[in-house]
């Protein structure tokens, strides 16, 4: 009777191991994948943060050349990776810069040009600096992309070369421009003996990293010359984020519609 009870109590034992089995096979939720193509960003700009939502089941294969990224995971994961991917693969900041030259003299009169005379700035750069006259020297615009390098060339005879490399802020009181500025002079050719010329290097003037407001005039810097009276003044106004979409981690909610697209396989 004791060996007729263990065996029962073993086949019982069995029959309930593979019926929780069965059971934990069923509720356990399918895996599903998703094949996304990266439109702005490139793999290595993004992956290290996609791995973070990865299970131990999951896994990620980029491809590098063809910008695709095949995720396999469990669903609710798979969507976390999505939304990140919804935050970060988005058109980036297209900027718009108006980039001024003005020429200050400490020397003679206040002859300043109408176009100049009348400016907030050089109003205040009167109070500030010992320049009596202020002159428009030229005047340009610049499209910048969000942390790409432009430049623009400048003065009468195009001697001049000014590069940019800006940085968009998007906070929730005002948007910022971090800006890295360079302004340099071309090198002029110069003749070193019968029929020989030779072109001198290149001078910068003057380097600036500053932050300025969206909208908002700022003067980047005073290349000094003739002995300092006089001084090439760089003043700038920038506008931003045309394009710009904000980015926040996935739980946080974002209204309008993904740049990403997904392409579904089952």
């Amino acid at each position: 009777m004791n060996k007729h009870f263990r065996a029962t109590a073993v086949t019982a034992a069995i029959i309930f191991a593979f019926t929780c089995l069965g059971l934990a096979q069923e509720t356990r939720p399918k895996m599903r994948q998703e094949i996304v193509k990266l439109k702005y960003i490139k793999n290595n700009q993004i992956l290290s943060v996609l791995y973070t939502f990865l299970s131990r089941e999951g896994r990620i294969n980029p491809n590098p050349e063809s910008g695709l990224i095949t995720i396999s995971d469990y669903p609710e994961n798979v969507e976390r990776i999505l939304s990140v991917i919804r935050e970060f693969d988005v058109k980036p900041a297209d900027l718009q810069f108006t980039i001024q030259l003005v020429l200050g003299s400490a020397s003679g009169e206040d002859r300043s040009d109408d176009a100049v005379k009348d400016d907030p700035v050089i109003r205040e750069l009167k109070q500030l600096l010992r320049y009596k006259s202020f002159n428009l020297l030229d005047t340009s615009f610049v499209r910048a992309i969000d942390q790409e390098a432009s430049e623009v060339t400048m003065g009468k005879d195009a001697e001049l070369k000014l590069e940019l490399r800006p940085k968009y802020i998007k906070e929730d009181k005002e948007d910022l421009i971090q800006v890295e500025a360079r302004l340099s002079k071309k090198g002029s050719w110069v003749q070193v003996g019968p029929g020989v010329r030779e072109t001198m290097p290149t001078t910068v003037l003057l380097t600036s990293n500053f932050t300025m407001k969206s909208g908002e005039k700022t003067v980047v810097g005073v290349s000094k010359m003739d002995g300092g009276d006089k001084g090439l003044i760089l003043i700038i106004s920038g506008k931003g984020g045309l394009f710009l979409e904000q980015i926040k981690w996935p739980n946080q909610k974002r209204a309008g519609k993904s740049d990403c697209p997904v392409s579904r396989t089952r």
